[in-house]
């Protein structure tokens, strides 16, 4: 759904400059693959607590064996209802259609959320999954 990777050089954060100058949008790199990198700090998304020992290791023949460290599908879909915007919303609901979110996990997470934040992003929640069910009785 989206040509863009964010990535958190977390031992190196002065590197978020050089993905982006480097394999970020506009640069060769992007031309060539279609796809690019953006160079982020750890204040770019809203995490729920623990993320960080819930991170997934991807490391195989692609990676040439170097491990990368993405956050757990769950915690992606928390920070995207937090954030809010209509593309972040449409990924959430077709992460939901397409089976690879358990409810109740995410339920969990988000009732762990900042008061101030937890009502909106559960009403988010909500409208999803009112809206994939209602789709999926009407296919």
């Amino acid at each position: 759904m989206s040509i863009e990777l964010d990535i958190y050089p977390k031992r190196n954060p002065r590197l978020a400059d050089f993905i982006d100058g480097n394999i970020g949008e506009l640069t060769a790199f992007h031309q060539q693959f279609g796809y690019y990198a953006h160079g982020v700090g750890p204040e770019t998304a809203i995490l729920p607590d623990g993320w960080e020992q819930r991170l997934v290791a991807v490391q195989n023949e692609n990676t040439n064996r170097a491990v990368g460290w993405c956050i757990s599908i769950h915690d992606l879909a928390y920070s995207k209802l937090a954030a809010g915007r209509e593309k972040d919303l449409e990924f959430v609901a077709e992460m939901r259609r397409r089976g690879m979110l358990r409810v109740a996990a995410l339920d969990k997470l988000l009732a762990s959320a900042p008061e101030e934040k937890r009502s909106l992003m559960q009403m988010r929640w909500q409208r999803i999954q009112n809206e994939v069910s209602l789709k999926k009785g009407l296919a």
